[in-house]
């Protein structure tokens, strides 16, 4: 099927969706759980729901391409701040960050391209 005969996306009520349990998520890394919207995040541009546990990290990495991060419940945070639920976060390609949420959240991360861990984070 081509791209152009496929249906779009469609998830409203993101807010609320995010944080119910019926979207099938599974593992991304320690207390963190992924739902993939698009891509496999090992080529291209992908989209993902990723769910935190309280206290959960995701290791050193840098950005090969944009990050979009938008926090849709809880906070997340990292080398430069926090960011509570309804704030929209850019990574520039080339930035480096490791990011952490000591109380738990769940954000849309929209890549355009994927994101490589360091030696010891992959």
């Amino acid at each position: 099927m081509s791209p152009m005969s496929q249906p779009p996306i469609v998830m409203r009520h993101l807010m609320q969706l995010a944080s119910s349990e019926g979207l099938p998520f599974e593992p991304f890394r320690p207390g963190v759980d992924i739902h993939r919207l698009y891509g496999d995040g090992k080529e291209g541009p992908s989209a993902a729901l990723l769910r935190y546990a309280a206290g959960a990290r995701v290791p050193m990495h840098v950005h090969t391409g944009y990050e979009h991060i938008y926090v849709l419940s809880g906070s997340q945070g990292d080398e430069r701040g926090v960011y509570d639920a309804g704030t929209l976060v850019i990574h520039r390609p080339g930035q480096r960050h490791s990011v952490h949420s000591p109380q738990g959240c769940t954000v849309l991360a929209i890549w355009q391209r994927p994101v490589a861990f360091d030696e010891d984070g992959r």
